[in-house]
């Protein structure tokens, strides 16, 4: 907690903006599109990390240009066809992806629930939300399987929901709040648990690991799915980013949103991507 409050207070409760497409990645043309775009972009949002040269850039990037080729690559009915190679032709990316064969499967089931209960279209997930990211979030997980993160832990079940929560801040981010991203309760979203944000987390002071653990982290040993590490690492960035909004709300009068403060920590890891980070082979993150 000491950690916690020097960090907030190095930036006197003021969280660097950073805009969403900070990068310039991104497919954005403002209608439909973008919302299919965001949706399969997230589905495959996931494990970089054995391919050391693979980050989400080159998922962000390749899905775009696709697009701007073919305006119907991300079709449903498309979706449901594609194979590890048509896939990694789809990323302009040269060899097997990492976890390939479950990517190619999330994008078969993407295209299979949108087609069957959604019209094909990913707007109308949104629409059906009614301005409501919970209920958004809700919808994913009910009916796409491979959103379903959640882990059993000393006998509780965790929901963590990285990807179905980063769609819902994808499109708040894209459309600035208004239209396809307008959400009445963007406020009930928590970070998203991923491996770059407790690598930043721990570079700051604010998560401290076990000897064991963090030789196991430092010397790039797996850490196993569903462990009681994996999950503590998780949920303890969940809990820690939390703490950091209420002390800048309490010390500094300033209302911070999680996903505001995802995005700060995200793209500061990004730029230190030398961080040493856990490995987890995950379709979850």
């Amino acid at each position: 907690m000491d950690e916690l409050e020097k960090a907030v207070d190095s930036i006197q409760g003021l969280v660097p903006k950073v805009e969403w497409d900070f990068e310039g990645i991104h497919y954005f043309d403002g209608g439909p599109l973008t919302v299919q775009y965001l949706f399969v972009l997230d589905a495959l949002n996931f494990c970089f990390w054995p391919d050391e040269e693979l980050i989400y850039d080159h998922l962000a990037s390749g899905l775009k240009a696709s697009l701007q080729k073919d305006k119907y690559a991300l079709d449903a009915n498309r979706l449901q066809m594609y194979t590890g190679p048509q896939l990694r032709e789809l990323l302009n990316w040269s060899r097997p992806l990492p976890l390939e064969e479950e990517r190619v499967r999330l994008l078969h089931e993407v295209g299979l629930e949108l087609e069957r209960n959604f019209g094909g279209e990913a707007t109308n997930l949104v629409k059906a939300s009614k301005n409501s990211a919970a209920s958004l979030i809700s919808i994913i997980t009910r009916n796409f399987p491979g959103f379903r993160d959640h882990s059993l832990y000393k006998g509780h079940q965790v929901f963590l929901y990285k990807r179905a929560q980063i769609f819902v801040a994808d499109l708040w981010g894209a459309f600035k709040g208004e239209g396809y991203g307008k959400f009445n309760d963007i406020g009930s979203i928590t970070i998203f648990a991923d491996y770059i944000i407790p690598a930043v987390l721990r570079e700051l002071g604010i998560l401290k690991y076990s000897s064991a653990l963090s030789d196991s982290i430092d010397s790039k040993i797996e850490v196993c799915a569903g462990s009681e590490e994996e999950v503590e690492i998780r949920a303890c960035s969940i809990y820690a980013v939390e703490k950091m909004r209420e002390l800048i709300k309490s010390k500094f009068k300033k209302q911070v949103l999680s996903i505001e403060m995802d995005l700060w920590l995200w793209s500061y890891g990004v730029r230190n991507y030398a961080l040493p980070h856990h490995r987890t082979l995950s379709i979850y993150y």
